[in-house]
């Protein structure tokens, strides 16, 4: 299978990674509201908790559009898909050794995690709206860190831009394979 086939496969079967950023995006928001109406510890939690759980809802919301939600077996991408989500594993370790020093560091930190990952979703799915995608997540954890924004606005921001980008790459997937 050539590199532009794999991605064709990867966008078909994950509708061009959308609905991942749509359950996250889900999730940030929730944590957002957390954060702002009970505490950040609970924001925190449900926001680990919940990211646990953004790939198989993913993959069912992917069914239920029509799509596999499986990449094939045989694809060559499926290991940078997996290496990702180490990553992005170590990196959450980074993040929570951020709470140390205080909170104020740990969307921001995971905005630059989760930015990091989308970097190589760019080649995964093939679709450089992800260069973008994560070029705005890191700027909005630039941005909260270094106004001081509150606690709960690294929730509320990151949950908005991971939905506006969902939608954005669902039409893209779809355009890209019409």
């Amino acid at each position: 299978m050539d590199i532009k086939t794999a991605q064709k496969d990867m966008r078909t079967a994950y509708y061009g990674g959308g609905t991942g950023a749509l359950v996250s995006g889900t999730v940030w928001l929730m944590a957002g509201v957390l954060a702002y109406a009970a505490e950040p510890r609970t924001a925190i939690i449900a926001f680990l908790i919940g990211g646990m759980f953004i790939f198989p809802l993913s993959a069912g919301l992917d069914k239920l559009l029509g799509r596999s939600g499986k990449h094939a077996k045989d694809n060559p991408l499926g290991p940078l898909a997996l290496e990702g989500t180490v990553m992005m594993m170590l990196g959450i370790l980074i993040a929570l050794a951020t709470l140390y020093s205080g909170l104020q560091l740990f969307f921001p930190a995971m905005l630059m995690v989760i930015a990091g990952r989308y970097l190589t979703f760019g080649t995964l799915y093939g679709m450089k709206l992800y260069w973008v995608f994560a070029a705005a997540l890191a700027v909005a954890g630039f941005i909260i860190f270094r106004w001081g924004l509150p606690f709960y606005s690294g929730g509320l921001i990151g949950g908005v831009i991971e939905i506006v980008f969902a939608f954005l790459l669902m039409a893209g997937s779809k355009r890209m394979d019409a």
